[in-house]
């Protein structure tokens, strides 16, 4: 009988989860393979058998961010009608940031100082906005949006929900907005900016 992998990827991604708590919530002095180790409830020869070294936790990190972020957005359907598919891109975008906001911070802001990812880790986190690339070029190609560059407008359109998201997950909003509640309307009304026919609005 086969004997079981010790270190397999659940503890994989358990060690991911807790690096990612920790640079985010306690800052990258506090994270050491051993301080991991003991926090998750495994030995330190476990996290260097996985990563190797510090350095090579916090690179598994921010790649962990951008595949799982990139699996929401991919998930998400493409139907006939682009703008809704590019609303509901947007709403992928929160609920991934929501569901781990411990890896935004590292995937999008400066938790880890010295931290500067590999060319390749850079391509592979832009690729994660191929759907929301792919969404315009469909609006534009039903002739649903202005001329201005598809990349441009797929920026912008980040750029807005990044934005939204980046002040909920700071806590930045006022107490009693309901973020949740206004969020698909805020992207829409962003969207509208880039309609070739936008709807007016009846006084």
């Amino acid at each position: 009988m086969a004997r079981p992998k010790v270190h397999d990827e659940a503890l994989r991604v358990r060690l991911l989860d807790e690096a990612g708590r920790l640079l985010s919530e306690e800052g990258p002095a506090v994270l050491s393979l051993r301080t991991l180790a003991k926090h998750v409830g495994t030995s330190t020869t476990a996290v260097y058998s996985l990563f190797g070294s510090k350095s090579a936790l916090v690179r598994a990190v921010f790649l962990e961010g951008f595949a799982r972020f990139g699996a929401r957005l991919a998930a998400v359907p493409r139907s006939d009608d682009p703008i809704t598919d590019l609303l509901r891109l947007g709403v992928a975008y929160r609920e991934s940031a929501m569901a781990d906001p411990h890896l935004y911070s590292i995937m999008f802001g400066p938790a880890v100082p010295d931290f500067e990812p590999e060319p390749e880790d850079t391509e592979a986190s832009q690729a994660t906005m191929k759907p929301l690339l792919e969404a315009v070029r469909a609006a534009r190609d039903a002739d649903l949006l202005t001329d201005t560059p598809a990349e441009t407008i797929a920026i912008a359109l980040w750029a807005h929900a990044h934005g939204l998201v980046s002040l909920e997950l700071a806590a930045a909003m006022p107490e009693d907005f309901d973020v949740e509640s206004h969020y698909q309307g805020m992207l829409a009304a962003a969207l509208r900016g880039w309609l070739r026919n936008p709807p007016t609005q009846e006084n």
